[in-house]
């Protein structure tokens, strides 16, 4: 992509915001994907509240986002992944409810005994066509599930039936803009939240980087720098 990872880069005033009081670059770089992605799906599209139920898929850069603003926002937050040790880790940040989905493969009936058989108010959507089924089993009626990455691929079977009877919201969202971003920083401020960095690579890495990305192992964000 054009400009991808350049050294230097031209852009107008009206391009960038003030990083967050005492974060380093390497912690202000998650903010405009990852974190932005997250804040816009929850608050300006989703307006979630206190006492919501949002469900988050897996335990990257979006997820782990996802799950710090709905705990700053006073919502109960459900995480799901595959490895037993990342959902004690989603914990200690303060997720009310682990899913491990490899042992639930069908773990919307979890999410619907954790609710009480309401369904969750809204899901951060990162799996894609593989999982968007169990998040129309797992959503009430009249909940919004955030489409935000398409993991499993980017083509299949679309739970239809389900998003209709239900009547649900689903919405395929990237990034946001800059008074969002701006709204997300003051309330990270406000918090005095920081992001989950799992691993960081020197620039010259950078085809490293991806492919530790790739393996899925990661928890939180993974920075480049140099």
């Amino acid at each position: 992509m054009d400009g991808f990872a350049c050294e230097v880069v031209t852009r107008p005033t009206s391009a960038f915001t003030l990083a967050p009081k005492s974060w380093t670059h390497a912690e202000a770089a998650t903010i405009t994907t990852a974190g932005l992605t997250a804040w816009r799906a929850l608050i300006d599209d989703g307006n979630i509240k206190a006492g919501d139920t949002i469900v988050t898929l897996g335990t990257g850069g979006v997820s782990i986002a996802a799950l710090q603003i709905g705990k700053m926002m006073g919502a109960n937050v459900i995480i799901t992944s595959s490895s037993d040790e990342k959902l004690e880790r989603a914990k200690a940040l303060g997720a009310d409810h682990l899913i491990n989905y490899k042992k639930h493969p069908q773990w919307a009936e979890q999410v619907m005994e954790i609710t009480e058989g309401k369904g969750a108010d809204h899901i951060i959507e990162l799996g894609g066509p593989g999982t968007l089924e169990e998040s129309a089993n797992a959503i009430k009626v009249g909940g919004q599930i955030s489409l935000i990455g398409v993991l499993t691929g980017f083509e299949g079977a679309l739970p239809t039936a389900q998003l209709l009877f239900k009547q649900v919201r689903l919405q395929g969202l990237l990034v946001g803009n800059r008074d969002q971003q701006q709204a997300y920083i003051k309330a990270l401020e406000t918090n005095e939240v920081h992001p989950v960095i799992d691993n960081t690579f020197n620039f010259e890495a950078l085809a490293e980087a991806f492919e530790y990305q790739l393996n899925g192992s990661h928890f939180g964000k993974i920075v480049t720098v140099w």
